[in-house]
């Protein structure tokens, strides 16, 4: 049993992978902005506690005794809310301050959840500059998650930039991520090019590789994505 604090544990993401941490016996320390907003998160074996992704000092007073980090956070919920009120350096921000933060802290490893538009198409360009590599009914939003989609490919071009102790891996999942899914407990890891917009992946199967990567790390200081069947 080891700790793991969670940064963005009210997501969707965040919520599966404190479930699945929780599941396989480890302690969890789930960072959210607002702790009465999510009190359903104190269950046993998880502190819900309150904290900033971008700032450094917080993340290393919490993350002081842990084993691991992920980072599940998002500013934003998707183009229905809008992306007027987006930060472009929020990645890089929470980038910064996870590195200077958990190294201050001796934590080891960090799993960051990325985004698929940030992943490439076959023709090595990315898939937030071709709308055609979107699944159909994301089509008409391509143009308004690019700035999403850039900022996320910023923070990610950060931590390769970066030297530091902390032994991170991002994890991106395809378009097709399914709230609803089974936790089928399998899936397939690729590399830096985009799945076939076919392939789905649930959030608890989502969750069920980045704790396969914190209990046994595979993959160093690197992208890779994971999806599930079509």
């Amino acid at each position: 049993m080891s700790g793991i604090v969670i940064f963005g544990a009210g997501g969707r993401a965040g919520r599966a992978i404190t479930a699945e941490a929780r599941n396989r016996g480890h302690q969890v320390t789930a960072v959210v902005r607002d702790p009465a907003r999510y009190p359903e998160l104190a269950t046993d074996g998880v502190r819900v506690v309150p904290g900033d992704v971008t700032d450094v000092r917080a993340i290393a007073a919490i993350g002081e005794g842990h084993d691991a980090a992920v980072h599940a956070v998002t500013p934003m919920s998707g183009p229905a809310q809008g992306f007027d009120e987006l930060d472009p350096e929020f990645f890089v921000k929470a980038a910064d301050a996870l590195v200077g933060g958990l190294s201050e802290a001796g934590v080891p490893r960090l799993v960051v959840i990325g985004l698929f538009s940030t992943l490439r198409v076959p023709g090595g360009g990315l898939v937030m500059d071709d709308p055609a590599a979107y699944p159909p009914e994301f089509r008409r939003f391509a143009e308004e998650l690019r700035p999403f989609a850039a900022a996320h490919a910023a923070g990610l071009d950060r931590l390769r930039e970066g030297g530091s102790a902390v032994d991170w891996l991002m994890l991106t999942p395809p378009a097709g991520l399914e709230a609803a899914g089974d936790r089928t407990g399998g899936y397939r890891i690729g590399g830096e090019t985009a799945p076939s917009w076919e392939f789905r992946l649930s959030y608890a199967d989502l969750a069920v590789a980045t704790l396969d990567e914190i209990e046994t790390p595979r993959h160093h200081r690197t992208r890779i994505s994971v999806f599930g069947g079509a």
